[in-house]
């Protein structure tokens, strides 16, 4: 098993010392691998050879063969400076922490998409007050705690859609260089890191929400009460084409969306906050409940782990549904709460899980 430190080359001498004395290396894995993530970074502070482990394909492999792995959730967030930071939720000691700040050229920028493949988060586009749409991409992987520039977008575009589907990250429409809406789609494979863009004139214009269900990925219209040509599309790996929606579920579609075991969820906040699910077999939006607004402050975002839905509203307060156990009083949901950080009142603009 050869690692090598973020930084290069573990000494030869402490290459060919036992992870633990006494036990062979994998057997010594095994043994490492069942420490919880939330003790990951003292492991790191043992040694080089520790370190070098916990920063390899190798012990990101492992925690996931063996079911091990847990998820934390990510939150972009805009300080009142206007400048983008972003924290972590650790599930099990609930709190936040501040992790290290992306590249200073996208500090600013607005309209950038956000995804996640495998550890990795990415940053994407995006736009200023003086600035056009860019092509710049980022990643941060959450293992060895560093960003890195990847291959830029073929198309500049800001305030688009991208989601992660069967290994690649897509990124459509947006707008581009003059504002204009594109039509346009592209298709990341991080194992080349690189991208390959096509046209289809089904991909509608001012994108808002996007969610991947049931393997397809679905892109609906900013407004419900705008009716535009195309008000959402849906693209199907099957063909590898986007095909016009009009169907119940995208019309009543409103506000961010998760999928929880197969099911999608939406966090509608046009009227006070209230989460609602689709029902495929009746072909309607059912309530769920409504959520006080004593814990959470809107606008929110929603990530999912396992059967838990996190609602992450401004200064990072957060409550957490279970979709099993969750009752409701007087239509309101009883859920626990995360706080916020004191003194803290910057604006979430996206949360994504990343599982280690």
């Amino acid at each position: 098993m050869e690692m090598e430190t973020s930084n290069g080359s573990i000494p030869a001498e402490e290459a060919h010392t036992s992870l633990i004395h006494g036990l062979p290396d994998d057997l010594a894995l095994l043994c490492l691998a069942r420490v919880p993530r939330t003790y990951h970074h003292v492991l790191k502070c043992v040694s080089k050879r520790w370190k070098a482990l916990l920063c390899s394909d190798v012990w990101y492999s492992c925690r996931q063969n063996l079911q091990l792995a847990e998820s934390w959730v990510y939150a972009f967030c805009r300080d009142s400076c206007d400048c983008l930071c972003i924290y972590v939720l650790d599930p099990s000691r609930r709190c936040w922490k501040h992790i290290k700040d992306p590249p200073i050229p996208c500090m600013k920028r607005y309209g950038m998409a956000y995804a996640v493949l495998e550890r990795k988060l990415y940053l994407l586009g995006g736009c200023g007050e003086s600035e056009d749409a860019s092509d710049d991409a980022y990643c941060y992987d959450a293992l060895t705690d560093t960003w890195e520039k990847v291959a830029s977008l073929l198309v500049p575009r800001c305030h688009f859609a991208c989601e992660a589907l069967d290994g690649c990250l897509y990124a459509v429409g947006g707008m581009g260089l003059t504002y204009e809406s594109l039509q346009t789609w592209e298709i990341y494979d991080p194992h080349v890191n690189s991208w390959q863009c096509s046209s289809d004139p089904s991909i509608p214009s001012d994108i808002g929400e996007s969610a991947i269900v049931n393997g397809k990925m679905y892109i609906r219209h900013i407004s419900p009460d705008i009716v535009p040509n195309s008000y959402a599309a849906m693209f199907d790996l099957s063909d590898n084409k986007w095909h016009p929606v009009d169907n119940e579920m995208v019309m009543g579609w409103r506000g961010p969306a998760v999928v929880v075991g197969g099911s999608l969820y939406v966090l509608d906040q046009t009227s006070g906050i209230k989460l609602m699910t689709w029902k495929e077999e009746t072909r309607e939006w059912a309530l769920v409940g409504r959520l006080s607004t004593l814990f959470t402050k809107p606008p929110c975002c929603v990530a999912a782990i396992g059967k838990r839905i996190f609602v992450i509203g401004k200064g990072l307060n957060t409550v957490v549904i279970d979709t099993q156990t969750a009752g409701r009083i007087q239509g309101i949901m009883l859920c626990t709460s995360i706080p916020g950080l004191v003194d803290f009142d910057d604006l979430v603009v996206s949360c994504k899980t990343i599982s280690i």
